[in-house]
């Protein structure tokens, strides 16, 4: 019965592309070879693979009194065997894959995109790529290369906070370093400095950052209060206003928007490399 078992091949159909291939009975988890994609086997049938999001609950009490993280990283080791990890790196493909930067040295490379966890291929820097939802009052300092979620009833305060993409919907007071975009749908003070790739504030948002503001791109839509320093293009929307000082390489004011304060339009070094990049690995 066990010799005839391990003999014995099966025809799995991929659930994304429907494509056939042959597989050991046998198997548990395979890459489809056509589109890359990674599924279970179950009663000799494909099963696609969960992915996880680590959400953040009150953090008023020490860490190990919340069972709310510690349950999703067991299951994240115990359902990701390493057999899986080795095929998924193995086949993976250009869709498989996504961009990263180190928050250590600020180097550039690529990690497989279900990865939970990766090490830098240039300073060998442990990094987290767990995303957080954070729901409740939260004292705790984030650094990762996920995307945070502060929701409408959360709030985040703390020593800092080092992510990749940053949604805030509820409050916000802590320093924050931000790879990607920082949108912003809330009303409130942001007491600490910003600095981020791109900024985002969304219509009906009523935000002052009491700290320097550091960022590529700017769009605002809604009201803020700042010193904006912006590397490229600073974008006033329609329903715009801006109060305090705006220095960027460029400022387009739409129809409709308003602004109070200091205007200065910079001239960029065309040889001179960006410094977002410095920044956010020093931060």
């Amino acid at each position: 019965m066990g010799v005839e078992q391990h003999g014995r091949s099966i025809t799995i159909i991929c659930p994304d592309c429907s494509q056939a291939q042959t597989e050991p009975a046998i198997v548990i988890s395979t890459i489809c070879r056509s589109c890359g994609q990674h599924f279970n086997i179950e009663d000799e049938k494909p099963v696609v693979r969960e992915k996880y999001v680590a959400r953040v609950a009150s953090l008023t009490k020490p860490p190990r009194e919340y069972p709310t993280i510690a349950p999703i990283v067991a299951s994240l080791l115990q359902k990701k065997p390493k057999q899986g990890s080795f095929l998924r790196r193995f086949f993976a493909g250009p869709g498989d894959r996504k961009p990263l930067d180190c928050y250590h040295c600020g180097h550039h490379f690529e990690v497989v995109a279900e990865a939970q966890s990766t090490q830098c291929s240039s300073c060998g820097g442990y990094i987290s790529l767990r995303c957080f939802e954070i729901s409740d009052r939260c004292q705790q300092s984030i650094q990762t290369r996920g995307s945070v979620k502060i929701l409408k009833s959360g709030s985040l305060s703390g020593e800092g906070l080092n992510c990749q993409d940053l949604i805030v919907i509820g409050s916000l007071a802590a320093p924050v370093t931000c790879s990607g975009r920082l949108t912003i749908r809330s009303s409130g003070k942001v007491p600490f400095d910003v600095l981020c790739k791109e900024l985002r504030v969304e219509r009906g948002a009523k935000v002052e950052f009491q700290g320097r503001v550091r960022a590529q791109s700017v769009s605002i839509d809604g009201q803020v209060k700042a010193n904006i320093s912006c590397e490229n293009t600073i974008v006033l929307e329609k329903k715009a206003l801006l109060q305090g000082i705006a220095r960027a390489a460029e400022i387009i004011t739409k129809s409709g928007a308003r602004h109070s304060g200091v205007m200065e339009v910079t001239i960029p070094h065309v040889d001179a490399p960006s410094q977002f990049t410095d920044q956010v690995s020093k931060s």
